[in-house]
């Protein structure tokens, strides 16, 4: 897990909350008016006020909402999360009694799965329906494709390359000085989109992501990108091998 994680009241401005997200490379916050966690603002309660035209500099945490959490207990194990996370899709805190001591994230669970977990084929997890951006598409374009699919990410075609733009990338946009949602993506996108061979097993590919510090890696084939993978496709694979394994399940 990680420990302490940071807490934000639901009367802080959500401008305020961006800044310190980006400014600590944070995906998320627990939102807490006290002892007690309401929930988890993560970036996806900002990707919905934006593709919902809605002025950041009048809102609050509270006006935005959260993400509800699934509570753990500090001696539940690893494969008790990864059920949670992947069956629920549930956001997970850490408690000892009534205290939160912790979050456990995707990235926490692969880092744990790489060391206890068979390699295995990415076969199964590879999304091939990708979406996709001209790198002249405005961002809150690619916001409200991202929105409505319920997707954390597009891929920005260009002549030359592809990139990337995630909800983490839109957070950093907005952190910018003068920034507006009609400007082009592609100003934005991380680029070169990373990318590996199909051929790839797990753990390589949950290497390359905790190298790069990313959640999406492209897959190709032939030379020609054919899908992409996500942080939370290779939990999935991975929890799917352990329970195979697993004796006790």
């Amino acid at each position: 897990m990680t420990a302490y994680p940071i807490s934000a009241e639901p009367h802080i401005p959500v401008k305020r909350a961006i800044e310190f997200m980006v400014e600590r490379d944070f995906g998320h916050l627990v939102v807490s008016d006290g002892e007690i966690p309401k929930g988890i603002l993560t970036e996806r309660e900002v990707l919905k006020a934006i593709s919902e035209s809605r002025n950041l500099n009048e809102l609050t945490i509270g006006d935005v909402g959260w993400q509800p959490f699934t509570k753990l207990d500090l001696g539940d194990t690893v494969l008790d999360a990864a059920h949670l996370m992947t069956q629920n899709k549930s956001r997970l805190l850490v408690f000892d009694d009534d205290k939160l001591v912790g979050i456990v994230t995707v990235s926490d669970l692969l880092r744990a799965f790489r060391k206890i977990s068979t390699d295995v084929s990415l076969d199964r997890v590879i999304s091939t329906n990708v979406e996709k951006c001209s790198r002249t598409d405005s961002v809150f374009d690619a916001a409200k494709i991202m929105h409505e699919k319920r997707i954390g990410s597009v891929i920005v075609h260009d002549v030359r390359e592809y990139g990337i733009f995630s909800e983490r990338d839109l957070l950093k946009c907005l952190y910018s000085n003068g920034f507006k949602t009609d400007y082009e993506i592609g100003k934005y996108s991380s680029s070169p989109l990373i990318v590996s061979d199909k051929a790839i097993k797990i753990h390589q590919a949950a290497s390359i992501m905790a190298a790069n510090h990313i959640k999406r890696l492209g897959i190709t084939q032939d030379g020609y990108l054919m899908g992409v993978v996500t942080a939370r496709d290779l939990l999935d694979a991975y929890h799917d091998v352990v329970q195979a394994t697993d004796p006790a399940e």
